[in-house]
């Protein structure tokens, strides 16, 4: 019987780690998942023990090839994806972290970054990085490690600290502290990075004073990382993949070529618009990053963020108590009154893209005394679709190549199972949506990445004629009512923002 070749891939997130066996044909096999404590020492502060994340990473790799039965010798290859911007610095002699991961939602370097907006180092920040300044990205946390933890700076400077996404840190711990190497794509959401020379800055380090010999390695998305501790996992196993979560769901939505665009809903919303190997600047307030790079060659996206996705399902059965379960959310909404248009703004935490209002709050319009739980089902689901419709009018003004040109959105993430949310949001956009066969997207682009490098996947051509529709679906609205609706989204958002 002729050798398995196999796989593994780490999908290592925010609340939990996980692990997916494939087989050579990118079918899973058998998978892992592990969740850890999450901790928030302050208001907006947001941490990881950096144990939890190494502790979890390799259970889950050791579970998973315990259930497919497969041995380190059958495994051709590891990839790695990674919750993006959560910050690590470690000592280089032991390998410990020398304070918890900062997470990318920790909020604490906002007045940090609202000086260093004010100072005017802005439009620096846009021009080399794709970037605003916002905490969200790593250069402030690191920044503020280095500040906290006494004599760190120095140590720095020494060469005794290193830093990393949480990508490099695992790589590190997996090649036994032999490899300090990142990928482009984590590297271009450290806001340290410049995108276009594909290289660490020197003003931007000098800017937030971060000692240039703490970064890692900047690499290929598909390249030999390195070869992992053979007792980690049973033997030796090569490294060969690494992207961030939100740029190797990208990879496995097959969104090689430009104008496609891909969108994950969590429990925020990512969508990333592939603009080819020229970064495109935004001029309403996207952001241009590193979509992947491969051979050297750099091919960069747009992307939005939404701030409350399937948060809003959650806030439907966990604050109105309305729903038992989120999947209830769709045929809720499809009971409700049609007379009825009524909004839900949620920016529970603000508005994300293409408004950036920190201050904003959510907000319901359009009540009646008629209006009950099927209408704010409905209303909820909507925001999802509305907020999506900005995003994607934003992405088609920042890059005309768009403008008139059939969008197809690649949907992915656990808001996607819900058929009525999907036509829904078909009708909103006026465009196809195409919800895949397999919708574990992210970790199956950290496979394909590292399969690419093994030499058992095609090139991103042939991979793209793989990709398996599970169903379309098409705009149905009548346009009339369709832009009814969304210029009612719009006066409610208008109403909502801070400056109102």
């Amino acid at each position: 019987m002729a050798a398995r070749r196999m796989i593994l891939a780490i999908d290592q997130g925010t609340t939990s780690s996980r692990a997916i066996l494939f087989d050579e044909n990118l079918q899973p096999l058998a998978s892992a998942q592990q969740e850890f404590p999450q901790h928030y020492p302050a208001s907006g502060w947001v941490e990881h023990e950096a144990e939890d994340l190494w502790e979890s990473t390799l259970s889950v790799c050791r579970q998973a090839l315990a259930r497919a039965e497969a041995r380190a010798g059958e495994v051709a290859a590891i990839g790695i994806t990674n919750q993006r911007e959560t910050t690590l610095v470690w000592d280089r002699s032991t390998g410990q972290a020398i304070h918890r991961a900062i997470v990318w939602q920790d909020r604490r370097t906002a007045e940090r970054c609202a000086a260093l907006e004010a100072e005017g180092h802005g439009e620096l920040v846009a021009e080399r990085t794709g970037l605003r300044i916002d905490p969200y990205f790593s250069g402030t946390k690191i920044a503020w490690i280095l500040d906290h933890v006494p004599g760190a700076r120095e140590r720095a400077k020494r060469g005794e600290l290193a830093f990393g996404t949480v990508d490099s840190f695992l790589l590190w711990r997996l090649t036994g502290g032999r490899v300090h190497a990142t990928d482009a794509t984590n590297a271009s959401r450290t806001m340290l990075f410049d995108i276009h020379k594909g290289r660490w800055d020197e003003e931007l380090l000098a800017l937030l004073d971060i000692p240039a010999a703490m970064l890692p390695d900047v690499r290929d998305c598909a390249t030999h990382f390195g070869d992992s501790e053979p007792g980690l996992l049973g033997g030796a196993i090569a490294i060969r993949g690494i992207a961030g979560d939100q740029q190797a769901a990208t990879v496995g939505q097959a969104c090689f070529e430009p104008g496609m665009l891909k969108s994950t809903y969590g429990t925020g919303c990512f969508a990333l618009l592939n603009t080819g190997t020229r970064a495109v600047t935004s001029q309403n307030r996207l952001l241009s990053t590193i979509a992947y790079q491969l051979k050297g060659v750099r091919h960069y996206a747009l992307e939005g963020s939404i701030f409350i996705a399937g948060a809003a399902v959650q806030w439907l059965r966990d604050g109105l108590g309305i729903i038992e379960k989120a999947s209830d959310s769709g045929p809720l909404a499809a009971k409700a009154d049609p007379g009825q248009q009524v909004y839900l703004v949620p920016a529970f935490t603000g508005l994300g893209a293409p408004h950036w209002d920190a201050n904003a709050r959510g907000a319901l319009f359009g009540l009646t005394r008629n209006t009950g739980p099927r209408e704010f089902a409905r209303a909820a689901l909507d925001s999802v679709c509305f907020q999506t419709l900005d995003l994607l009018e934003a992405m088609r003004s920042d890059w005309p190549e768009a403008d008139g040109a059939e969008t197809v959105l690649r949907v992915d993430g656990g808001m996607v199972a819900s058929d009525w949310t999907m036509q829904r949001l078909a009708d909103i956009l006026a465009a196809p949506v195409d919800r895949p066969q397999v919708l574990e997207t992210t970790a199956l682009g950290a496979a394909y990445l590292a399969g690419l490098d093994a030499g058992l996947l095609p090139e991103p051509t042939q991979f793209a004629d793989r990709w398996r529709l599970e169903r379309r679906f098409s705009p149905g609205l009548a346009e009339e009512t369709r832009r009814n609706h969304v210029a009612g989204w719009r006066d409610a958002v208008r109403r909502t923002l801070s400056g109102s």
